[in-house]
């Protein structure tokens, strides 16, 4: 089976030794994305919602290294740090994904890589 790798381009793709995609004959899988700002900072510390659009652009982002888009995506699955804000990550997938809907998962956790992150989103994607 073919795979290719596009590597993660931040400083924990190199520290932890992970991909950001990874696609295994046609299937895609993105690694888990948080909203990080263009200069490394935390994008839109306490807005839920453009966390969440910050994510999704990195994911897709990504996608394009592989020749797909957002309409590839399948699956999502977001860790959220505060699952009382859900209708604003939940209107933000809404709003990036349109009529295409993949399956959603959305869980709390206690915290994530930096205290100011609301957000950290997975994907699974089919290369058609």
């Amino acid at each position: 089976m073919d795979i290719q790798r596009v590597p993660a381009r931040n400083e924990w793709g190199e520290k932890y030794g992970f991909s950001r995609v990874v696609r295994a004959g046609d299937l895609v899988f993105v690694n888990g994305t948080a909203p990080v700002a263009d200069d490394g900072s935390t994008f839109a510390p306490g807005d839920a919602g453009a966390q969440t659009l910050r994510c999704f652009e990195i994911v897709e982002r990504a996608l394009r290294e592989l020749g797909l888009n957002r309409d590839a995506i399948v699956r999502t699955r977001m860790y959220v740090t505060d699952i009382s804000l859900q209708d604003e990550f939940g209107r933000a997938h809404r709003d990036f994904f349109g009529d295409r809907r993949p399956c959603l998962t959305m869980v709390e956790v206690s915290a994530l890589v930096r205290p100011d992150m609301l957000v950290e989103i997975e994907c699974d994607a089919v290369a058609a």
